[in-house]
């Protein structure tokens, strides 16, 4: 079923539908948000993103268009936040108190120095993620979330799926780098 068959089903009053729509674009809204904002508010601003799709639906103009629009959402949720005084508050996901790294796969328990050196390499790795520039970072979360094509992503983000290969390529190189730099260090 599409997209556009889904928003139909959706204003016409089977809210399941739009669960459909969630689980669908889920993980990309949530790179999305993450991209921006961090991994400490990335959940709740892509529910938020989601909640406020739900919303606003009867607004969206093409029902096919429904994943870019959301992205759009999405983009403005993790910008309202960044404007607002909640930017100051830290989850407990940030305190290392829980949650998972969709981009590492997952988080291993602290049991014993091969886990713990394992969740020191995967923070250090998401940590290095969120300082690349927005176009990389974007670029490798959305792949990573969601293990799209290229030419999936390129759509998504509104350029060629060559751009999409040259983000991820200079990404992963700059990520090599800076990982490299720090294992010399140490």
């Amino acid at each position: 079923m599409t997209d556009g068959e889904l928003v139909r089903q959706t204003l016409a009053g089977a809210t399941s539908a739009y669960g459909s729509l969630a689980r669908r674009w889920g993980a990309r809204i949530l790179a999305v948000c993450h991209a921006r904002v961090g991994r400490s508010a990335a959940e709740d601003l892509a529910q938020e993103a989601l909640l406020r799709g739900l919303r606003a639906l009867p607004t969206l103009s093409d029902p096919e268009k429904f994943g870019s629009w959301l992205i759009g959402i999405a983009v403005r949720t993790s910008l309202d936040w960044l404007k607002s005084a909640k930017r100051s508050e830290v989850s407990l996901d940030a305190l290392g108190a829980g949650g998972d790294s969709a981009l590492a796969g997952m988080r291993f328990a602290a049991t014993d120095d091969a886990a713990c050196d394992r969740q020191v390499r995967t923070d250090r790795l998401l940590a290095e993620v969120e300082q690349l520039p927005l176009i990389y970072r974007e670029a490798i979360m959305l792949y990573y979330y969601k293990q799209g094509t290229y030419q999936e992503l390129a759509d998504l983000l509104g350029v060629s799926a060559a751009t999409i290969n040259a983000r991820l390529t200079k990404a992963r190189a700059m990520l090599r780098r800076r990982m490299m730099a720090e294992r010399e260090q140490t």
